[in-house]
Parts: structure tokens; C-alpha cells; sequence
């Protein structure tokens, strides 16, 4: 809640400790889906960092076998993550030109 309005902004009911509850059913239901979804949203893109991160890890130990196996793995993440708009289309360009550019240097 914003002291200085006195109104509750958007996304206050998704916090933890929430301070806002719906009176109406179908509202609440859309909180409990925009919750679901967050959760969702947020352990792909966890996912899609956690490969990238692996990717770098093998392309540093300078094993080029490991390392093509994380590049496959991590760029279909990347490409899943634009696929379902966690990221916009351009960055999953970008994230992917730079994997392969490491890769290339292994």
C-alpha cells in the first residue's frame, strides 16, 4: 500500500503476506492463477540461467565434448524461455550468438 495515495498498487495481493483479498470468487481465482503462473515463470527462466551457467562452466574447463552438450542443452532453454515470452525474441538472439561465440573459443 502506497502511504502517500492511500491506494493499494498493482500486484500488492501477489506478495507474501498479502494485504488484499478478493471478495469476489473469480478474482480470487485469477490471484491463485497469476500465482501458479509466477511460480512457473519463474522456475523456467531459473532453469534456462542454471544451463547457461553449466555451459560456461564446461566451455571454461576447456572440455569441447561437454561443453557442445551444454551449448545444446542451454540454447533450446533459451529458445523455450522466448517461446513462451519469458524473454523477448532478440535477447534469446543475443544470449544464443554469445554461447556460441564461447564455444567457438574452446
Amino acid at each position: 500500500m502506497s502511504f502517500r495515495t492511500g491506494y493499494y498498487s498493482v500486484g500488492d495481493h501477489l506478495k507474501e503476506g498479502g494485504v488484499t483479498v478478493p471478495n469476489i470468487k473469480s478474482s480470487s481465482k485469477r490471484v491463485m492463477l497469476a500465482q501458479k503462473a509466477t511460480a512457473k515463470n519463474k522456475a523456467a527462466k531459473s532453469l534456462m540461467k542454471t544451463n547457461i551457467k553449466k555451459f560456461d562452466a564446461a566451455a571454461a574447463g576447456g572440455d569441447r565434448e561437454a561443453a557442445e552438450d551444454a551449448f545444446k542443452t542451454a540454447v533450446k532453454t533459451v529458445d523455450r524461455a522466448a517461446t513462451r515470452g519469458l524473454i523477448h525474441k532478440n535477447k534469446a538472439a543475443r544470449r544464443k550468438s554469445a554461447l556460441a561465440k564461447k564455444l567457438n573459443k574452446v
